[in-house]
Formats: C-alpha cells, structure tokens, sequence
C-alpha cells in the first residue's frame, strides 16, 4: 500500500484568471493598507510601556557594543525575561529616519503588522487557494484588534506576526514532508528564533506541530511501516537541524538572555507561569475582578464581543471544516496535518487558559497572537463557501461574496470612526464601544494622552496663556505619566500629586475620578469619553482615583 501524493495546494483547481484577480485584489490592498500606515502611523499615542521599552533596547544596544560586556540589559525590571529584537530594529531604524524614537516605533510597528498580513495571505493561499487567501488577507488586515495592536503593542503584536512566520513554515514542512527544501528548513528555524525570541510562548508551536502532525505520522506508519516510518522521521528532524541552529542564533540575537544559560529559557516559562507583580483590579462584564482571579469565561467573552462578526462566523467555520476533514481517509495526510496545525494555533492556546486560568488582564492584547491563524481559517471557510455556491449557480456565489463584503465594512466602518484607537473595538452585535464603556476596558493603553496633550497645548496658545512665573505648567496624572509627558513636551510637568497643579489629565476608566471642575479638553469616540483635562486652578482637590490606589 502506497500514500496518496496527491497535491495538497488546490490553487491548481482554480481558473487561472480568478487567481490573477484574487492576487492583484490582495496586492492592491497591502499597497493601500501600506500607504494608510503611511499616512497614519503618527496618530498613534504611547502606552504604559513605550517608554520602557525604548530603554530596554538603549540597554540591549550597549550590551552588544560592549563585546557583551554591558550586562545592565539582565537586571533592567523582568524586560531580560522578553526578547527585544523589534525594540532594538527600532532604535537602530531611528538613527537612519528622519523621525524620533517614538515616531519611529509607531512606522515600525506598523510595517510589522504589514507583514504578518502578508504571511497570512500566503498561508492561506497555499493551504485554500488565492480566493481563501485574499479573503484572510482583509479579515486580518480589517480586524481592528489586529490592526490597533500592531501600532502600539511592542510585545504582543511582532509576537503575533513571528508565529505566523512559524506556521508558514510548519505548513511547508507539512507539505514537504519527509524532504523539506533548504528554503522551508531556514523558514521553520527562522519562524522559531523570531517567536521565542519574541515571547518564550512561542515554544507553543511544537505543541501545535505535535497535534498537527500526528494524521501525517499516523499515515506513515500505516503506508510505510514503524521502522521505515522512524528513518523517514529522523531524515526531516536530521535536515532541520541546520534551520534550528539559524533559528537558535536569531533568537540569541533578539533575546540574549535566553542563550546566556541554556535553562534560560525553562527559567522564563517558570516566571511567567506564576503571576508576577502586585495584584489589582480591572473591570470585566461591569465588575471589579482581581486580574489573578479573572473567570475562565474572560477570553471567550471578550474575543465574541470584540472580533467582527464575520471573523467570528468564518473562523469557527473553518475549524469545523478542518476537523471534519480529518475523518476523511481521501483527503492527504499533509493537507489533513496543515488544517489541524492551523486549529490548534488558532484554538488551543484559548482553551489551555480555559482551563489553567492564569491572570488576565488588559483584554485580550496577551492573545493576539491567534487572530493571524484564525484569519486563515476563516479565508479557508470563504474559500469552501465560494466554491459550494458556485455550483448552484452565479447568484448564489455573488450573494456569499456581498454578504462577506458586507461582514467586512462593518469593522471597516468602526475602525474609521474610533481612528486611532481601533484597539478598543467592540462589535456591531455587542453594541459597539457605547455599550462596553462601564462594563468593559476601553482605553486601557492610554493613547488618548497623545490628543489630548495636543489639544491642551492648542487650548492655552488660544487663549493666548503663559504657565506661571518661574515655573512650567503643572499637570496631575491619572493613566500612564510617561507617555503624557512625551506628549505634552518640555513646558510641562507631570505626577500623580494634584495638589497646586493647574490642571488634571485623566483616562475615562474606572480608577479615574470624574472631577467637578471646568473640563477644557474631551477625547470622545462614538459618543464615549476616552480621555479629559480639566482647568483645576484654585481648587482644592485631594486625589485623581476613584478607588484606594494598591498597597
């Protein structure tokens, strides 16, 4: 008995001019998403740890012009614990832009996200054909979770777009499997250094791969026999080696940390398992909940209320496909291998905090990572429901494909109007931000800070003011200081104190004290407050929080 090797990439299948037009769709849409980015990157404020960051790559920057002598970076708060290639590609990019630190960050982030769109559309293309693949491509690139992350999120977002390198390359190797070509052995190991060397989480691919490729090692022993079976395994791990030590070194560069032991790595998993700072409380389902205490419903609940609809639909869509598909002997073991691989990346990481529950916090930003595998499930699910209809008839093909445009502009829709905060999402059925705001986290990031420290400073040069005698104009805090510094420049000082202050920036979240004095500046999206100064001279007030601040 031999194994079927019949082609696992139906693109064949497809007429040759739909595939033109499906690849020319997907490429005019990374050019216009490019030139958005482009014109857009700017926009974006800082968040509680950009600030950070920066200086954990400056420290990176002095290990390596050291001779790796410069050790400060281990010791810098549990950044060490993190990998900072995209904080290091930052800061070496500032120097050669005509842009600052920050600026700069924001352009990189989002030339980042680009990418993993584009892995994504490739991905999907090679496992479902160019319709599936143009139809991941603008469920993730019109996913306002993804696109708002990929802007200001310097940990969550290039991790998410590093496991979609790796997938890409698990697919391949799925594919090629037991003879993988040099270009997927450096892809894989390449995938790998960039993941772990992102977020030690990214040892869940091998998990992925585990599960993933067990129909195709259940075929081979069936085809081929255990010992002939074992060489065929042992030829694939024996030609990834080279890949994996490519990949040991890209992740040494990026997290040098990790290969300053070898248990480095195994260290990091054990800190990360226990929650690892003081306990507080964020706001779910409108009540205050202890992060370590988070139901095992939070994930869940927030991914239904904030993807769109139609990357809801499609995705879970597409994995009852793929799973259906593997009670099917007729399907090849490498194309049954590549869908349950895209499952697991796409489901399991959500049911293992299902289950273990660790603490939870700020949505769904430490989870972004499995949107790029679900966009794909969901282009294979257009896909399928493309070639379904197109069966019964033209009507009913163009009908699917108008209600998935449809689908599409409703996130498109929202991410105009809530611009540049696309990351506090909710969806059309939810209710939309009116309706999350006291019950869920909005703007937890901080980015209003950005617009309204310019809309200050536009206030007081309108009113033609100047900041007191001898000294700069005072501002109390409520939300991330760093970043309203930054925004608001040299002619102001910031803290916590409102004591004598002239005025108070505070996020609309529940911490915040809503104040009873003049508000001179409002951030407000669809109609919610995402941000406020107020004109606090000559009053008296004790506290900008609205709960005790945490022991």
């Amino acid at each position: 008995m031999t194994m079927s090797v019949i082609p696992i990439n139906p693109a064949g299948l497809v007429r040759l001019p739909l595939a033109r037009i499906c690849d020319g769709l997907a490429l005019l849409a990374i050019a216009v998403l490019g030139l958005v980015v482009l014109m857009t990157f700017r926009d974006y404020g800082l968040g509680w740890d950009d600030y950070t960051h920066s200086e954990y790559a400056d420290q990176l920057i002095d290990l390596y012009r050291s001779g790796l002598r410069d050790s400060h970076a281990f010791a810098f708060a549990n950044l060490f614990m993190y990998g900072g290639g995209f904080d290091i590609a930052a800061a070496l990019l500032q120097k050669i832009l005509p842009l600052g630190i920050f600026e700069t960050r924001r352009l990189l982030g989002g030339a980042v996200g680009i990418i993993g769109i584009v892995v994504t559309w490739r991905l999907a293309r090679r496992t479902g054909g160019p319709v599936a693949g143009v139809a991941a491509l603008l469920v993730l690139a019109l996913c306002p979770i993804y696109y708002g992350h990929m802007f200001m999120n310097p940990k969550d977002a290039p991790f998410a777009v590093a496991m979609a390198v790796l997938l890409l390359g698990l697919a391949r190797l799925a594919e090629e499997y037991p003879s993988p070509s040099p270009r997927t052995v450096l892809l894989v190991g390449f995938g790998a250094g960039i993941a772990l060397g992102s977020r030690v989480l990214g040892g869940l691919a091998f998990i992925y791969a585990l599960i993933g490729f067990a129909p195709l090692l259940v075929d081979e022993l069936r085809c081929f026999g255990a010992r002939e079976s074992a060489r065929r395994f042992l030829r694939m791990t024996w030609m990834l080696v080279p890949g994996l030590l490519f990949g040991y070194l890209v992740m040494g560069l990026a997290w040098p940390w990790g290969v300053l032991d070898p248990l480095n790595p195994i260290k990091a998993v054990g800190y990360f398992s226990q929650f690892f700072e003081k306990p507080w409380k964020e706001l779910f389902d409108g009540a205050l909940i202890a992060v370590p205490d988070m139901p095992s419903s939070y994930l869940p609940t927030l991914f239904a209320l904030q993807l769109p609809e139609v990357t809801i639909v499609l995705t879970l869509a597409g994995a009852a496909g793929a799973l259906l598909l593997q009670t099917r002997r007729a399907v090849p073991a490498r194309r049954r291998a590549v869908l349950m691989t895209l499952v697991a990346a796409a489901l399991l990481p959500l049911i293992i905090a299902m289950v273990k529950r660790p603490a939870l916090y700020n949505g769904v930003r430490h989870f972004v990572f499995v949107i790029p595998p679900m966009a794909v499930l969901a282009g294979l699910a257009f896909g399928w429901l493309v070639r379904w209809t197109a069966r019964l008839g033209r009507t009913p093909a163009f009908a699917a494909i108008a209600v998935f445009v449809f689908g599409l502009a409703l996130p498109l829709d929202e991410m105009v109007k809530l611009h540049p905060y696309q990351y506090t999402h909710f969806n059309f059925v939810s209710g939309g931000v009116r309706a999350a705001d006291n019950r869920y986290m909005l703007d937890y990031w901080g980015l209003a800070f950005k617009q309204a420290s310019e809309q200050l400073r536009e206030r007081i040069a309108a009113n033609g003011e100047t900041a007191p005698p001898g000294r700069a104009w005072k501002v109390a805090v409520c939300g991330p200081q760093r970043p309203a510094q930054v925004a608001l420049g040299p002619g102001f000082t910031i803290g916590w104190d409102s004591a004598g202050a002239d005025f108070a920036m505070t996020l609309d979240e529940f911490y915040c004290r809503k104040l009873t004095a003049p508000v001179v500046v409002e951030i407000k999206r669809d109609g919610v407050v995402f941000a406020r100064v107020y004109d606090i001279r000559g009053r008296s007030i004790s506290t900008l929080l609205a709960i005790p601040a945490p022991q």
